[in-house]
């Protein structure tokens, strides 16, 4: 007897089939790691985007919180673990710092930000991010974003008329800001959707392991001890 494919049956199919990959761990997920500033300077932040998507249409710029992303990437759930794991081991290294935020910049022509001066700090981190790049690679067609001028979006993905006339407003204004950066956050979220969850926040240790040069040669037991 053949199966009639109702809506509903098709609805059901679906959900069970969800419930199996997400019991597996193979629901796919929306990863960033990034920085946050206190929530002083994120509410300052917040009043410009909110201007901005009154002013030019764009409420879309609101749903982005203010934070500096350095990587976002797209993984399976069941690597999740093995993130948090590397990330802490990155973070327990570095010590707190000073980023200094001014004036505003853009990317022609879809993206307008806050600029952040001092980058150096900023950029070791991703590049410590950088060397664990495989953990982050989903396969061939979703590979890791690694932040390369490193900035506070106001608003992205603009329409041309938005950005042209966003600009030339932005352009001219002032701002300034600063935040010490003691930790990053790790975000996720389930592709097609919007909102990002706070899935981990690892503080900065200034932890500094130091290595034998025996060390270097011993052999490990299978469990890694």
């Amino acid at each position: 007897m053949a199966i009639i494919y109702t809506k509903k049956y098709q609805r059901k199919k679906f959900f069970m089939e969800q419930g199996v990959f997400a019991s597996a761990g193979y629901i796919v997920n929306e990863y960033a790691i990034a920085l946050q500033p206190h929530e002083e300077l994120s509410n300052t932040i917040m009043q410009e985007k909110k201007e901005f998507a009154e002013k030019f249409e764009c409420p879309e710029a609101l749903y982005i919180k203010p934070r500096v992303t350095l990587v976002h990437f797209k993984q399976h759930e069941l690597m999740e673990q093995h993130i948090v794991r590397q990330v802490k081991n990155i973070t327990d290294t570095l010590s707190s710092f000073k980023v200094e935020l001014k004036s505003f910049g853009s990317f022609p022509s879809h993206t307008i930000y806050i600029n952040i001066t001092s980058k150096v700090q900023i950029m070791d981190i991703v590049k410590e991010l950088r060397a664990s790049q495989k953990l982050m690679k989903l396969d061939d067609e979703n590979k890791p974003h690694f932040l390369t001028e490193p900035h506070i979006i106001i608003a992205r993905k603009l329409l041309p008329w938005q950005y042209e006339k966003g600009w030339l407003e932005f352009e001219h204004k002032h701002f300034h800001g600063r935040f010490i950066a003691d930790h990053v956050i790790l975000l996720k979220r389930r592709e097609g959707t919007k909102a990002y969850q706070t899935a981990g926040k690892f503080p900065f240790q200034n932890v500094h392991k130091e290595i034998k040069q025996g060390e270097l040669f011993m052999p490990q037991s299978p469990n890694g001890a």
